[in-house]
């Protein structure tokens, strides 16, 4: 593996991609840490080590890689892609008209593309009102009596609203320019440096409030977590595909064997991020009436909001798995996977074209996607169940969110590289 890299690095094309990628994640990093004009940095800080672990903003904070709750000026992150993506993703099965455009082809994959910078420019406008009309009333970070701006006028109101939602569009361009000029999608890489930007402050958390002996345990279980996760990824069921032969003009095409990757983890971490995000509404109203004495505000603070409480992880759970299965029947579609075979003339080897073709596709879909549910489910509850066992923090590094982004994309990436590897004659990472 290490020669490979020294492959990677002396293949002059391929070392600027990676030398461009590295300089694009510095320039990221670097954005993550300046402060945005109007801030009162020291307060932030002194209210930062005041702060008790909530999980009201966790989500959005690792996707920032702690730079919301400093109000930087990439403190949004890349959360507003992954939702404005979300959000396209589901409206392509609703509407007739995005269906229409992702069946053209690459021209209609532009135009959605546009649409999503759009849509992720109008949620980081929506988000950064927020954040910022939080922190002026000072009700962002819990427990802080301290000013988070030095004045909270509309003009420095609007200039820290601009600045984060600019800061969104930076991200977006660098997410690009890696995707066009680099190795990998730029989007995930991204996601994957402000993850791992938390990774290491997670993981000395623990030995600071365990010690050492706590800290090994966590680590061994961390490195078999991390192994399951990679052989998860990896498993998928591979469905043969024959294609017959058939005479075109004076050509004769087909002929060929193939199959069809249905991956167990076929919806990747969208049902985390769903279930997530559903869960942090509950933990959003008390906060906004926590002086009230209605019963069910006194209900969610009891069993919806630190995330211990046994209910909370049983409706965690279910609401992954039944996103789970909601996201995998939106995404691939039997019925018109089934349709293009017939059109190509490719057949599953003993089943007929056809409709016997799409019942059985359905059929492998859903008894492969309940093992990929669970293992979700699962992998999403080890934060919480290590919140209950040695009181770490909802941000326990070795679960939930952030190992399935860190382990899926350092896969993605290290194939991509790989390939390009390959195609130069030198034995890949795994050669």
């Amino acid at each position: 593996m290490l020669g490979a890299f020294a492959n990677a690095f002396r293949t002059p094309d391929l070392r600027r991609k990676l030398l461009f990628v590295l300089m694009i994640i510095v320039i990221f990093r670097a954005g993550s840490q300046i402060p945005a004009p109007g801030v009162h940095v020291a307060n932030v800080d002194t209210c930062l080590n005041q702060l008790e672990d909530s999980s009201l903003y966790s989500l959005i904070n690792l996707f920032s890689g702690g730079a919301l709750l400093q109000l930087t000026i990439f403190a949004l992150g890349i959360m507003p892609y992954i939702t404005a993506s979300i959000i396209l993703q589901l409206l392509v099965v609703v509407i007739p008209r995005l269906e229409a455009l992702k069946k053209e082809g690459q021209a209609g994959q532009t135009k959605i593309t546009q649409y999503t910078r759009y849509l992720t420019l109008g949620l980081a406008l929506l988000q950064a009102t927020g954040i910022v009309a939080l922190a002026r009333s000072g009700n962002l970070l819990q427990n802080c009596n301290q000013p988070l701006l030095h004045d909270d006028g509309t003009a420095t109101f609007l200039v820290l609203v601009i600045t984060m939602t600019a800061g969104t569009a930076v991200i977006m361009w660098l997410g690009e320019l890696i995707t066009d000029r680099g190795v990998g999608n730029g989007m995930s890489i991204l996601i994957f440096c402000q993850v791992v930007a938390t990774f290491p402050t997670a993981l000395w958390q623990v030995q600071k409030s365990q010690g050492w002996w706590t800290f090994g345990v966590v680590m061994a279980i961390g490195l078999v977590i991390v192994a399951a996760v990679i052989f998860i990824e990896q498993a998928q069921r591979r469905i043969p595909v024959q294609y017959a032969r058939r005479m075109v003009g004076r050509k004769m095409f087909g002929g060929s064997s193939t199959y069809i990757p249905l991956k167990v983890n076929q919806a990747g971490i969208i049902p985390v991020i769903f279930a997530s995000s559903l869960l942090y509404l509950p933990a959003m109203a008390v906060q906004f009436n926590n002086t009230s004495s209605a019963g069910w505000v006194g209900f969610l603070n009891d069993y919806f909001v630190d995330g211990s409480h046994p209910l909370y992880m049983a409706v965690f759970f279910l609401m992954i798995i039944f996103f789970t299965y909601f996201y995998v029947s939106i995404t691939f579609n039997p019925h018109e996977v089934a349709d293009n075979m017939k059109k190509y003339g490719g057949f599953i080897p003993g089943i007929r074209a056809g409709k016997p073709t799409e019942d059985y596709l359905s059929y492998v879909l859903s008894r492969i996607t309940l093992p990929g549910a669970l293992y979700l489910g699962l992998i999403s509850l080890i934060p919480l169940i290590a919140l209950v066992l040695i009181d770490a923090n909802q941000n326990f590094p070795f679960g939930g969110t952030s190992i399935l982004i860190m382990v899926g994309v350092a896969l993605d990436t290290v194939k991509q590289i790989e390939s390009q590897l390959q195609q130069r004659n030198y034995e890949g990472f795994l050669g």
